[in-house]
């Protein structure tokens, strides 16, 4: 898809970090951008930001743990605009679940943002698009979907599940005119990788992120991990022994 075929694109948990930078990108680049989260009072700052560049973001308010009010809100949305171009379900919520420790109110809390949350924002869409033969869904998976890292048992799955369902996707939507793209970023600064306390290696500031992930977007690339030096190892790392990989990966928690 050319970049001047998007009218208009939806991001949610834009009230910060990559979702924030997104929103702001593509706003700048002409699009009208539907900024979504639970944080009023961030999105409407961050419309403020783009009014003054001459862009133009509007805040939605939008819980997506809610699937049902979710899916029903961007129905409306997609109907009131005239159709939504490109739907980047970027939500998303991170957090130890040690397997020793493991709590449910945690592992749920991971599962409704970042499965369920995700798939249903994509949900709520794709019926439109495909009828419309045009669009572009996007999912923002995580390199963590590779292995299952040490502690983080909920978080590695649910990028796992999102990445594979992306992938599914991508085959049956092929000649529909509608685009599938996942990608899988490393670590990036922002308010959720604050919160580590564990190395990051290869931090990369949100602006450096958000613009390979905007210019792969807007490319229609199936895919996108970054940054390499963290890519290519976890990729590698999926066809480890797992002997091999358990003892790797417990000397990196």
């Amino acid at each position: 898809m050319a970049e001047m075929s998007y009218r208009t694109a939806l991001v949610t948990g834009a009230s910060s970090g990559l979702g924030r930078g997104l929103a702001l990108w593509l706003a700048r680049r002409g699009l009208r951008v539907f900024a979504a989260g639970r944080r009023v009072p961030q999105l409407q700052a961050l419309a403020a930001e783009a009014q003054a560049a001459g862009a133009t973001v509007e805040p939605v308010e939008l819980d997506v743990s809610r699937a049902e009010p979710l899916m029903e809100k961007l129905r409306e949305l997609d109907s009131e605009c005239g159709g939504l171009d490109l739907v980047i379900a970027n939500a998303g919520v991170g957090g130890v679940t040690h397997g020793k420790r493991l709590e449910w109110d945690k592992v749920r809390s991971i599962i409704d943002t970042n499965v369920t949350g995700a798939v249903a924002t994509l949900t709520a869409v794709l019926p439109s698009m495909v009828e419309r033969r045009r669009g572009h869904v996007v999912g923002i998976s995580s390199l963590a979907a590779h292995r299952g890292l040490a502690g983080h048992a909920a978080y590695s799955a649910s990028k796992a599940f999102l990445a594979t369902f992306m992938e599914s996707l991508r085959v049956d939507l092929a000649g529909t005119g509608v685009c599938v793209t996942c990608i899988f970023p490393g670590f990036v600064k922002s308010e959720m990788t604050a919160a580590n306390h564990f190395p990051m290696p290869f931090l990369m500031e949100t602006d450096a992120a958000v613009e390979l992930m905007g210019a792969a977007i807007l490319r229609g690339d199936t895919e996108l991990s970054f940054p390499w030096q963290l890519a290519i190892p976890s990729r590698l790392a999926k066809v480890l022994p797992n002997p091999l990989f358990d003892a790797a990966a417990r000397r990196l928690r």
